[in-house]
C-alpha cells in the first residue's frame, strides 16, 4: 500500500498501514452516521444500528456473542481494562499469575497491583523464546484471581498455548479469569474463546486506523467483571464515553477484508520469512531469537555487533522501516528478550522484522541489501 517502491516498509507488527477501502468505509461513516449513537432520534437511532452491525461483524471473527464484544481505544486500554477489572471484580483472593514476557499494557498494571498488595507472579519465558505452560499452571492456587498470558508475543512473534491454559486454569480453580492478549494474533491465527474471560484486540495491527480496538468479556464473566472506569453507559457501563462510531465500522471493514483469505495470506507471509531467513544465515554474526514455532509474521534476530539503533537508522536512510522491539517502550531495551535471560550484547543488537500481506520479496531482498551494507560499513566505523 506504499505508493513509493523505494519504500519498504517492515515494522507491521507495530502498526500497518490503513487499507484504502477502510478509510473509505470510515470517510463514508463520518458523513453519513453523524449522530451520536445515543440519541433517541432517528438519526441517533440509525448511528446505533450501523454501531450494532459494525460490533457484529467484529464479533463473528472472534466467534463470540455481538453483546460480548466492547469498543475501546485500543488493545492497550482493553488490557488494562482487563487487568484491573478482575482486581475489582474478584475479592476472594489476592494471587496474580502473569506470563514474563507481556506487553507493557499488561506487566505495568500488574506491577502496579503488586505495589498495591497483591501476590503477582510473573513467569518468565524459557531461553528459546518459549513459555511453559505447565509453569504458570504449577503458581495457579485457590486465591488465584487471575492468569494473564498473550496468544502471540510481539517481539519474537512467539504463539502460546492460550487454549490449554485456560483450559487448566479452570480445572484448578473455576472462579480464577483468564485473559488473553491477542493483538498480535487477531486475523493471524486461529481464536478460540473456550474458557477464556477476556480478550483483547486492535486495530492498528490490521489496516484500520489506531485509536480503536475491542475487549471480549464472556458473558458469564460479564455479570461480576468492575471496570476501572465510571461517568458513562454507552458500552454497556463498562466503559464510559461517546461511540467512535467511524473507527468501529472501520474496525469492522478492516477484520471482514482479512476474514477471506487467511489461509492464502499467511502461505505468502510464511515464504517471506523463510527468504528472510534464509538470506541472514549468510551472516555468522546473526542469531535468531525468535523459536521455531513462532508466528510467521514476526522475526527477531540479534547481530551481535552494531547497537540496534545505529543499524535502525542506517536502514532507515535507504528506505527500509523495521524496529528494535516493542513500539510501547519508546526505544528502551527489550523486557522480552530480557525475560528471556538473553545477554546484554545480543539484547542491544536485536533487531525485529514484521510482515504483512502486502510485503513482498523485494521488500526482504532490499532489506537484506541494506542489512549487509550496515553490517560491512558500520563495522568499519
Amino acid at each position: 500500500m506504499l505508493q513509493d517502491a523505494n519504500l519498504h516498509y517492515l515494522d507491521n507488527a507495530a502498526t500497518t498501514i490503513v487499507a484504502p477501502e477502510v478509510a473509505d468505509a470510515i470517510h463514508t461513516a463520518m458523513l453519513t452516521h453523524w449522530a451520536n449513537p445515543s440519541s433517541l432520534y432517528g438519526p441517533g437511532v440509525h448511528s446505533e444500528q450501523a454501531l450494532r452491525a459494525a460490533r457484529a461483524a467484529v464479533a463473528k471473527t472472534l466467534g463470540c456473542k455481538t453483546g460480548e464484544l466492547y469498543f475501546t481505544s485500543c488493545g492497550s486500554e482493553g488490557n488494562n481494562m482487563a487487568v484491573l477489572g478482575a482486581a475489582k471484580s474478584k475479592h476472594y483472593g489476592r494471587r496474580i499469575v502473569v506470563s514474563g514476557f507481556e506487553h507493557p499494557s499488561v506487566y505495568k498494571p500488574a506491577r502496579r497491583l503488586a505495589d498495591e498488595g497483591y501476590d503477582v507472579v510473573f513467569v518468565p519465558p524459557r531461553a528459546d523464546g518459549t513459555l511453559d505452560v505447565n509453569e504458570l499452571l504449577a503458581r495457579v492456587d485457590k486465591n488465584t484471581i487471575l492468569v494473564a498470558c498473550m496468544l502471540v508475543n510481539n517481539e519474537t512473534g512467539a504463539r502460546n498455548d492460550v487454549e490449554r491454559l485456560a483450559a487448566g486454569v479452570k480445572a484448578a480453580n473455576p472462579r480464577c479469569a483468564v485473559h488473553v492478549d491477542a493483538v498480535q494474533a487477531w486475523m493471524r491465527v486461529p481464536i478460540k474463546l473456550a474458557n477464556i474471560d477476556t480478550l483483547t484486540v486492535s486495530g492498528h495491527k490490521i489496516h484500520a486506523p489506531k485509536g480503536v480496538g475491542a475487549l471480549y468479556v464472556s458473558e458469564k464473566y460479564f455479570q461480576t467483571f468492575t471496570p476501572p472506569y465510571t461517568g458513562g453507559e454507552q458500552e454497556r457501563e463498562k466503559r464510559p464515553g461517546t461511540e467512535n462510531l467511524p473507527y468501529a465500522i472501520g474496525l469492522a471493514a478492516a477484520a471482514q477484508r482479512l476474514a477471506k483469505n487467511m489461509p492464502a495470506r499467511t502461505a505468502h507471509i510464511r515464504a517471506l520469512n523463510q527468504r528472510l531467513r534464509q538470506g541472514l544465515a549468510a551472516f555468522p554474526e546473526v542469531t535468531i531469537n525468535s523459536p521455531d514455532s513462532a508466528v510467521p509474521e514476526v522475526l527477531n534476530f540479534s547481530e551481535n555487533v552494531i547497537n540496534s539503533q545505529t543499524m535502525l537508522n542506517f536502514l532507515s536512510e535507504r528506505g527500509v522501516y523495521i524496529s528494535t522491539g516493542s513500539a510501547c517502550d519508546k526505544g528502551a531495551l527489550s523486557h522480552t528478550l530480557g525475560a528471556m535471560g538473553l545477554d546484554d550484547r545480543r539484547i542491544r543488537t536485536a533487531i525485529r522484522v514484521s510482515f504483512c500481506a502486502e510485503n513482498t520479496p523485494e521488500d526482504v531482498d532490499a532489506f537484506l541489501n541494506a542489512f549487509a551494507d550496515g553490517m560491512r560499513t558500520l563495522q568499519r566505523l
